[in-house]
């Protein structure tokens, strides 16, 4: 028996959730099939932080959408307009970032965030990730400033209500394993292990990247990737992407690189953890060092603001050997880490009252940690300490400091080993404006349109914080509408 929609979608993240709010707009019946377990359910968004980056020319063109806080009065939030956005998209990809979707990426980003708005999605400005004290203010930088009220788990709850509420009919369990273009449609694999058959006017693909699988990773990705920690969910295993590039698809953007963070080395390598989700990862190393197992550092730490090194660090951590690194905090610095990350537990991290203890307790090289240490402490550059801003007290060693260097002195020493989270792959298919995917000789293909990570030629090598979930909702609101419209004219 074959079941009728006017549009399925496939992949319950933001992206899938985005498609699916808009598809109801243009009157469609809408079928969102997600593969993981309704308990397990929400895709890498139900992981992340929440945080959203959108162009602005001042914060209080979305005052109103924000979540009441005392701080406000004491805030400073810079202007972030969509010059700065497309500029930042294209330093932190080498230029490799395609101009024409970069471009409706950016300027549709802060109507989408309002649209979400009116799908009870809750907004608020991120004080605990983006924001330092300086000059008893609250400083925010690096373009990304406001998040989701409870982060990706609070993301998903609102968008499951808001679907449900909209008539979205949700099947879990539900894997994909086949795409019709021809009909239009999808067989998907069911709990049960049976097939079902559904036809729809059109079909949404939203069911991310192959970066939970250790194959496909190491073959597009290259020697070592299948060792990476998988910081998301385990469901992102590519297949939906292999059935649209069978399909006539045409694959897009850079398929050798991906988004890969500082990640607790101790976490699962499958999976990410549920209750803990973002908080394994270890972002506060730009006001520490980082050093392998030699005790040797190999990133510049404070090269930029973390929103713009963090997702291409983990890959340096990756090249490491046992692809291990340790990020070092003193007495000074240790008050100003992220509590919600540093304050978990479990968490791969020790205490000493001296830098050789340390090292012990951690496995690494005292005397090349100790040698580290004393060079990088002697190179510091007298500027005031300040990590709300380019502060320019760098250390210059090789590689340099470039920004918050702090001697590490001052005992006790806080250590935390890390290793490569992977969280999504760029690669993808190639869409155009409207999120339609196009074959491989550059035309639309009737009915089949692609959101969130399947989306190829946005991300290169690096990425802007925040701009994923920002680019699953604008092109799963492309995505939707188009799909929508589609299914009424078939």
């Amino acid at each position: 028996m074959t079941d009728q929609f006017d549009v399925v979608v496939v992949g319950g993240g933001n992206a899938g959730f985005s498609a699916a709010h808009s598809a109801v707009e243009q009157g469609a019946k809408v079928l969102l099939l997600e593969k993981a377990p309704e308990d397990a359910a929400g895709g890498n968004s139900f992981y992340t932080a929440g945080a959203f980056r959108f162009a602005f020319d001042s914060i209080d063109e979305v005052a109103d959408l924000l979540e009441p806080d005392e701080r406000h009065a004491d805030s400073v939030v810079p202007a972030y307009p969509e010059s700065a956005f497309a500029a930042d998209m294209r330093r932190v990809t080498g230029g490799r970032c395609d101009p024409v979707l970069t471009d409706v990426l950016v300027s549709r980003s802060t109507d989408a965030v309002r649209w979400l708005a009116t799908k009870g999605i809750r907004w608020r400005l991120m004080y605990e990730r983006q924001a330092y004290l300086s000059d008893g203010k609250w400083v925010f930088s690096g373009g990304l400033f406001v998040g989701t009220v409870d982060g990706g788990k609070g993301l998903i709850a609102q968008h499951t209500r808001a679907a449900l509420e909209a008539g979205v009919e949700i099947r879990y369990g539900a894997e994909v394993t086949a795409l019709h273009l021809d009909e239009r449609g999808v067989t998907y694999r069911g709990p049960d292990g049976a097939e079902h058959r559904v036809a729809a006017g059109a079909v949404v693909l939203s069911a991310g990247g192959f970066e939970a699988d250790p194959k496909r990773r190491a073959e597009h990705l290259g020697e070592g990737w299948d060792r990476a920690l998988v910081r998301g969910t385990p469901t992102n295993t590519g297949e939906v992407l292999d059935l649209a590039l069978a399909a006539g698809a045409a694959p897009h953007g850079d398929w050798g690189s991906c988004h890969s963070v500082a990640w607790d080395a101790d976490a699962s390598p499958t999976g990410g953890n549920r209750e803990l989700t973002n908080q394994l990862t270890r972002q506060s190393y730009p006001i520490g060092i980082v050093v392998n197992v030699r005790g040797d550092r190999f990133v510049d730490e404070g090269a930029d603001f973390r929103n713009y090194t963090y997702a291409k660090y983990g890959r340096e951590i990756l090249h490491q050997p046992r692809g291990r690194a340790f990020q070092l905090f003193d007495a000074k610095t240790r008050p100003l880490l992220r509590k919600e990350e540093y304050d978990s537990r479990p968490i791969a991290g020790a205490q000493a009252d001296s830098l050789p203890e340390l090292a012990e307790k951690l496995g690494i090289d005292a005397a090349g940690l100790l040698r580290t240490v004393a060079e990088f402490n002697e190179s510091i550059v007298d500027e005031p300490f300040d990590p709300a801003v380019k502060d320019g007290r760098a250390a210059r060693v090789d590689p340099p400091k470039s920004n918050w260097a702090q001697a590490l002195d001052t005992a006790p020493y806080y250590g935390y080993a890390v290793g490569c989270g992977i969280t999504f792959t760029f690669g993808g298919l190639h869409v155009d404006e409207s999120a339609q995917v196009l074959d491989t000789a550059g035309r639309p293909i009737d009915g089949l349109y692609a959101a969130g990570e399947m989306v190829g030629g946005l991300f290169s090598g690096n990425y802007p914080g925040g701009s994923g979930l920002t680019s699953g909702a604008v092109f799963g609101r492309l995505a939707g509408a188009g799909a929508g419209k589609a299914a009424r004219r078939g």
